[in-house]
């Protein structure tokens, strides 16, 4: 068991290491993208981790999670809007009614597949194999107010998030904004923030790097 923990953590380290994500920008205000722009906007926002035990050739769990940042929703209701016609008021109503949620919540689009049974890898249930938390740098850990499963991906999901499958369990997962004692949970100064999945057979992080 300890020399697959290791390896595990080896090749975290690897994975973490072999190239580097794009840095992403919390700052808000207009955007200029169109629809042409949403893949590039996804892949920025998107990342992808996996747990692996060599010992045994198991993949345990690998996760794909995009953070719906401000960033991100712009271009989403673009690309949105352009694909099912909507008239420039439709596209304003639904753009500010989303970019309003974030003012509120920290929003991750999450697709995951392991090898223990899907009960064990559903994480809105109590015998979950896994848990999920919202870290940083600064040392910030943040439950989830809202683990929301998708039961059946249908075309959207299937169009705006590629890698969603039937294969795959799918969520939509909350952080509140402001923490308990006031505090933001991703703090203004913080150089990362993330994903942590952790379990009895490990963890994963993915990071999301922050311009300075």
């Amino acid at each position: 068991m300890r020399r697959s923990l290791v390896l595990w953590a080896v090749i975290g380290a690897l994975s973490t290491g072999a190239c580097a994500e794009p840095r992403v920008s919390l700052a808000t205000g207009p955007r200029e993208y169109t629809a042409q722009d949403y893949n590039a906007v996804l892949k920025r926002w998107t990342r992808t981790g996996q747990l692996l035990a060599l010992a045994e050739l198991d993949d345990l769990l690998t996760v794909h999670s995009t953070f719906e940042s401000w960033d991100f929703r712009w271009a989403y209701v673009v690309r949105y809007a352009q694909d099912y016609r909507l008239s420039v008021e439709q596209r304003r109503e639904i753009l500010d009614r989303t970019l309003a949620e974030t003012r509120e919540t920290h929003r991750f689009y999450v697709a995951l597949y392991g090898s223990s049974n899907r009960r064990q890898t559903d994480l809105g249930s109590p015998t979950s194999a896994w848990i999920v938390r919202l870290i940083d740098d600064q040392g910030g850990e943040t439950a989830p107010t809202m683990i929301d499963p998708i039961r059946k991906p249908g075309s959207l999901e299937r169009t705006y998030f590629p890698y969603s499958s039937v294969w795959r369990q799918l969520y939509r997962i909350s952080f509140p904004r402001v923490g308990a004692d006031g505090k933001p949970t991703i703090p203004d100064g913080a150089r990362w923030f993330g994903l942590r999945f952790a379990g009895a057979e490990g963890n994963r992080e993915l990071r999301w790097d922050v311009e300075k």
